[in-house]
């Protein structure tokens, strides 16, 4: 690793402890601008910011603690990156991502439960199916557990497209552009996961590449849902719906 690169990983890394922990006090503090049935929504932005924030801290820590410069080098102190601090944080923050965008669309009972567990199950299940070609270096066998990673992935891409589009058909004509805009930031954003963790395959730096996409992305994925999902519920709480 280059000096160049060690310092991209720093910064990234860095800056999302920033990043989340302010998404953190933000929307906990906003819990008190919506009507009580948005404040779970709301609650749920700020606990899964907050998970984050914890995890990259480890993160953070564990990088300096793999990487350190000495005389103008950067050279491994001989303890390993733990990488699974980002997989504990996903199967924790996922799921609450899609439940809290369940939520804000505000359906009935019965519709709300079945969304929200169809998803937050195909969510953990992903995850999990991610971390084992996470850890593998070999490119078959990496390749392997990203086609299993992707069933349940593509599942949650079919509900966010038919089954959400539908839902968002009966919300209030005032929000229906705001949830299309979070609809596509979740598609998008989610479609990059799996492209970063196949980046290694095609000769970019494994370290680098991945540390710095998955970053980027699980602040886009997080705050700025988050940010989208506190306009939305915001907007309904003003016209009452």
């Amino acid at each position: 690793m280059s000096i160049d690169e060690f310092n991209l990983v720093y910064n990234a890394i860095s800056f999302a402890i920033a990043a989340f922990g302010a998404s953190t006090v933000f929307f906990l503090l906003q819990r008190s601008q919506v009507s009580p049935a948005y404040k779970t929504a709301l609650t749920l932005s700020g606990l899964v910011c907050l998970i984050t924030t914890y995890h990259y801290l480890r993160i953070f820590e564990s990088f300096n603690s793999a990487y350190v410069l000495k005389d103008g080098l950067v050279i491994q102190s001989g303890m390993q990156f733990n990488n699974a601090y980002r997989y504990v944080d996903w199967l924790l923050t996922v799921p609450l991502l899609l439940l809290e965008f369940v939520l804000v669309l505000r359906l009935p009972h019965t519709e709300t439960y079945k969304k929200g567990l169809g998803l937050t199950l195909a969510s953990a299940l992903m995850v999990l199916l991610g971390y084992p070609g996470e850890t593998l270096t070999i490119g078959f066998a990496k390749i392997i557990w990203w086609v299993l990673a992707m069933i349940p992935f593509s599942y949650i891409l079919y509900e966010m497209i038919k089954g959400v589009g539908a839902s968002i058909k009966t919300q209030p004509l005032v929000v229906q552009p705001l949830f299309k805009k979070t609809r596509l930031l979740i598609i998008l954003s989610w479609s990059f996961y799996p492209l970063v963790y196949i980046l290694p395959l095609f000769g970019l730096s494994a370290f680098v590449s991945v540390q710095v996409g998955f970053t980027v992305v699980d602040i886009v994925a997080k705050s700025v849902f988050g940010i989208l999902i506190y306009i939305i519920a915001q907007r309904k709480s003003e016209i009452g719906a």
